[in-house]
């Protein structure tokens, strides 16, 4: 069985659902990354409550959708990013000024570019979402 992304299938579910403006959407398989990645969406107010279910194989994740995502996409490769480096990446992967987020994990945890940028950290780019 090939590898799998966690997060591009992540993105690609919810992408999917909201294009179909569903309420919830089920993301196979789940990940620690991914509760991470979709906390700090949950954070910026981008989704609902999100909750794991044990399956007993990979498990699942259950999101509750609330249609504010335009697009959301992982980042591959994953580019370092330094805490000044934030504003060539928004250019390349946002489509306006102070529009969206890219996720960006880093020494303290996975958070937004603002919150790194506030914070003076550097990291590794997951994905944008707007």
């Amino acid at each position: 069985m090939p590898a799998q992304n966690v997060l591009a299938n992540l993105f690609a579910t919810i992408q999917n659902a909201e294009m179909r403006a569903l309420k919830e959407c089920i993301a196979v398989p789940a990940s620690r990354l991914a509760g991470e990645v979709l906390r700090v969406m949950q954070r910026e107010g981008y989704i609902g409550e999100f909750e794991f279910i044990d399956d007993g194989r990979g498990g699942k994740l259950r999101v509750q959708l609330l249609g504010r995502i335009n697009r959301c996409g992982v980042i591959s490769p994953r580019y370092s990013s330094g805490a000044r480096e934030y504003g060539v990446w928004e250019r390349r992967y946002l489509p306006a000024a102070g529009m969206g987020i890219l996720l960006v994990s880093t020494p303290k945890g996975v958070m937004s570019h603002r919150e790194a940028q506030e914070r003076g950290l550097g990291g590794v780019l997951l994905g944008y979402v707007y």
